[in-house]
């Protein structure tokens, strides 16, 4: 498998993911650590890849994202940005709307 499969399965298979450096429990940089905390306070789990420990993921996904920077927020298979647009996203209750229905959906599809 490739790196960039490997990444579309990871986006894919999670419907809330942070590529980040660290761990929701260690972030390894204050912009990691701001994204955790916008995440955490919307209540919901989420999905993250360390990509300090997956240099591989680390050097492909700008390319994959064409975003330069980490941490990348992924929902649904899409993009929302960095820690600039995820603490604005958090700020204007976008963020918790997203995420609920993000949830809402998962689970409405596993019932069915």
């Amino acid at each position: 498998m490739s790196i960039v499969e490997k990444i579309q399965r990871q986006i894919s298979e999670n419907p809330i993911l942070l590529y980040m450096k660290g761990s929701p429990r260690l972030p390894s940089c204050g912009f990691s650590a701001q994204a955790v905390q916008a995440l955490e306070a919307c209540g919901e789990r989420f999905a993250y890849i360390d990509v300090l420990k997956n240099p591989d993921i680390r050097s492909e996904m700008p390319k994959y994202a064409n975003w330069p920077t980490f941490p990348q927020l992924w929902i649904n298979g899409e993009l929302c940005g960095g820690s600039d647009i995820i603490i604005d996203m958090f700020q204007s209750g976008e963020l918790q709307k997203l995420i609920k229905d993000t949830v809402r959906q998962r689970t409405s599809s596993l019932e069915e």
